[in-house]
């Protein structure tokens, strides 16, 4: 057992002024401590206050960091305290600030495991290294290639792999002595960080190809080996290698990628939450995807994958949709069509006089979508004319601005309600005030991964599931789409962030079901409920073990 200083520095085992009389006594901290024995609830209303004193964002995120670093105990219960609140400080948006800023203000690495491209030989001693003799359940891993809305980040991307942690563990209860956040550095093509003689990351351009895949490679075969009961969730890697590194382990081990499966998975949510609204029918509906990165198909693929599931044959199915990225509409002999796009690419002869469609309003006034995504990145793009040209051939759209931050966003949940008379169903990808249209309050349904992973970690870390695959992604989304209250006037598409640690419970108990039904499970499940709640970590001072 870690005694005097080393204790009061392990954040895992720290419990700060709570520590009683008799363990200062025992583990040599008589004297290192205040006087007074503290609860874990005042330490709480201590640390809340001193959170209101800082006046910026950056300087409360810098705050929680710190107190992250130093009692992990104090700092989830402060979370699960103030979630809503702490949920944008901790992760999306704030985490935007930190990442530009990584370099400046760095601290300490926050027990992420940092891999570099240059020295492989090292990988299995340094995931060793930062478990620390901890059993790791599940990691979140970046090379930071592509964060949506910032682009690459290098190894400052890593606050990224944190973040998403913290949100596990607040949301689902996920232990957080189980958790390991890494971060792959390959290199940053981002000149503004090469030039940067501060930047701590490797200072060269990112390597590709056969020599990166290895890497990867031994990443995953080194992580499995350490950690047999492993979850590995894969963030904001590049467009490229994202689908590649997927399909190649998704058949192998228990793996998903956020940002093409998680992001899938609420948007399908969202989009059944408001056909659920509407009372109409998946197969009936024409979908439109702007933006055809690896969010964009990845989003496609799953409601694909559902529209089969609802009994459409894949030929009729994939006549209903569509992807529109910086060329127009993706045709079949548009140049430079990732692997993702092809399958969606459409053929010229299906319109009249082999039109063009280079523009995103074009596209709309040919397709006629009645479900419209955004996960372009570029401000503004769903228009006035665009929506009230959508709303004219649907009565009741569903529209998603998925990109973030604010800044980003394809468009306003207030613009869309006007603009389509209160008829939309509308989702975005930032947090929404209500709408007040007529007379009607309107919720907005936000499309936050936050929403999902959390409770379909939970349900796969529970039932020792083996594979994650379309029918647990499935069974996840319509979890969630079923949450939705479709009585009420203006209701959302998606429940509210503020209901995530109920909603993560349901969807972990429905993700572990699918497991077990499919006999996915790695150990006998006999009792679903008690393995997800025997699976959750509260956030206690628990006596220390000698």
């Amino acid at each position: 057992m870690l005694k005097g200083l080393n204790l009061l520095n392990n954040p895992f085992l720290n419990k700060g002024t709570a520590f009683t009389k008799e363990e200062r006594a025992k583990y040599g901290i008589t004297g290192m401590l205040p006087s007074t024995v503290q609860t874990l609830e005042q330490q709480s209303v201590q640390a809340y206050g001193q959170y209101l004193s800082k006046t910026s964002d950056l300087e409360k995120r810098i705050f929680l960091m710190n107190l992250f670093n130093t009692n992990r105990t104090l700092f989830y219960k402060l979370m699960g305290q103030h979630l809503v609140e702490f949920m944008p400080i901790v992760y999306d948006p704030v985490v935007a600030d930190s990442i530009e800023q990584y370099n400046e203000i760095f601290l300490k690495p926050q027990d992420a495991a940092f891999l570099s491209i240059d020295d492989p030989e090292s990988i299995k001693e340094s995931l060793k290294n930062a478990a620390d003799g901890r059993d790791i359940r599940l990691i979140v891993v970046t090379d930071a290639e592509g964060i949506l809305g910032m682009g690459d980040w290098g190894v400052n991307g890593v606050d990224i792999a944190i973040g998403k942690l913290m949100v596990y563990t607040a949301a689902a209860g996920i232990n957080p002595a189980q958790v390991l956040p890494v971060s792959i550095d390959a290199g940053t093509n981002n000149e503004e960080l090469l030039n940067n003689p501060l930047y701590l990351g490797n200072k060269h351009a990112r390597v590709e190809g056969a020599t990166y895949y290895e890497f990867i490679d031994q990443f995953v075969e080194a992580a499995t080996n350490l950690f047999p009961e492993l979850l590995l969730h894969w963030e904001d890697f590049g467009r490229g290698n994202a689908a590649t590194i997927l399909e190649k382990y998704e058949n192998k081990i228990t793996t998903f990628n956020d940002d093409i499966q998680g992001t899938g998975i609420v948007v399908l949510a969202g989009v059944l939450g408001g056909l659920n609204i509407s009372q109409e029918s998946l197969k009936d509906q024409t979908i439109l995807t702007f933006g055809a990165g690896t969010a964009g198909v990845g989003i496609a693929n799953i409601l694909l994958d559902e529209m089969i599931r609802q009994g459409v044959p894949e030929e009729e199915a994939r006549k209903h949709f569509y992807q529109v990225d910086k060329q127009g509409l993706l045709f079949e002999d548009t140049e430079g069509l990732t692997p993702g796009q092809i399958p969606f690419a459409r053929k010229r002869s299906e319109f009249s006089n082999h039109a063009e469609l280079t523009t995103l309003e074009s596209a709309v006034k040919a397709i006629h979508p009645t479900i419209m995504i955004g996960t372009s990145t570029q401000p503004g793009a769903f228009t006035e004319e665009i929506v009230k040209e959508m709303a004219a051939h649907t009565p009741r759209p569903i529209i998603m601005p998925l990109s973030n931050p604010t800044k980003l966003a394809e468009a306003t949940a207030q613009d869309l309600i006007e603009w389509t008379d209160g008829k939309a169903l509308v989702g975005t990808g930032i947090p929404a005030a209500d709408v007040e249209y007529k007379g009607v309050t309107y919720q907005i349904g936000q499309a936050n991964n936050a929403l999902m992973y959390p409770g379909l970690g939970l349900g796969l870390i529970a039932s020792t599931a083996t594979r994650v695959n379309a029918e647990i992604i499935s069974q996840a989304s319509r979890a969630l789409g079923g949450i939705v209250d479709v009585t009420k006037p203006g209701a959302a598409i998606l429940p509210p962030v503020a209901k995530i640690t109920e909603f993560s419970q349901i969807i972990a108990e429905t993700v572990a079901k699918s497991v077990v039904d499919q006999q996915l499970n790695r150990e006998e499940i006999n009792d679903i409920k008690a393995a997800v709640t025997a699976a959750k970590w509260v956030p206690e001072y628990q006596e220390l073990k000698d």
